[in-house]
């Protein structure tokens, strides 16, 4: 079992770098076995496209942005808690730089997970801010509601400020990226208040 997750992680590694290397159009399976030091079998066994094998590291180095700002379970109010985190992973997000690769070079990659389904990180993350919410409700400091639906409309407003965020920057601190973070703030304070 750990000899497949480390070709796994060896694969995704290997993606990883040829991405940010050339982007995503002109990465190739080839290319990725090349770097993995492993056969294009061993790829296509696992992933038919680069498009799949794309989906399976985004999923993974999304999981670890969301991860590491996930809201510590030490007794606090959960709201301040978790604005913080919210848009600390916003912040997050938007400096990675797989993220900011595919943004600047294949933005369409991105295209399906905002116009026609959500993508596994998508469905993670409603996981992880809905349980969130739910503590929130139980220590009365998140206002009542149907978590998962203030788990979708959370993210609907979560993704546009990263993936739109950087056209509606500007010169002066009046509209830097550091300005938008704390509207951020202040929107998902007020929509998320009792």
């Amino acid at each position: 079992m750990a000899s497949i997750r480390h070709k796994k992680d060896a694969v995704l590694d290997a993606t990883r770098d040829c991405v940010l290397a050339v982007g995503v159009r002109r990465t190739t399976l080839t290319d990725v076995a090349r770097r993995a030091g492993v056969s294009r079998m061993t790829i296509y066994r696992r992933w038919p496209d680069v498009r799949t094998l794309v989906g399976d590291l985004m999923t993974r180095e999304w999981a670890t942005v969301v991860a590491a700002v996930a809201p510590p379970e030490d007794g606090s109010p959960v709201r301040a808690q978790a604005v913080e985190a919210l848009v600390a992973g916003v912040a997050a997000l938007r400096a990675h730089p797989l993220f900011h690769k595919i943004m600047e070079v294949d933005p369409e990659v991105l295209l399906p997970y905002i116009l026609e389904r959500r993508g596994t990180s998508q469905d993670a993350m409603l996981r992880a801010i809905e349980a969130t919410l739910r503590a929130g409700h139980r220590d009365g400091s998140v206002r009542a509601g149907d978590p998962a639906r203030q788990a979708r409309s959370l993210l609907l407003v979560l993704q546009s400020f990263a993936m739109s965020g950087h056209i509606m920057t500007g010169d002066g601190p009046a509209l830097s990226a550091a300005a938008f973070d704390e509207e951020l703030r202040q929107i998902l304070e007020r929509y998320l208040a009792p």
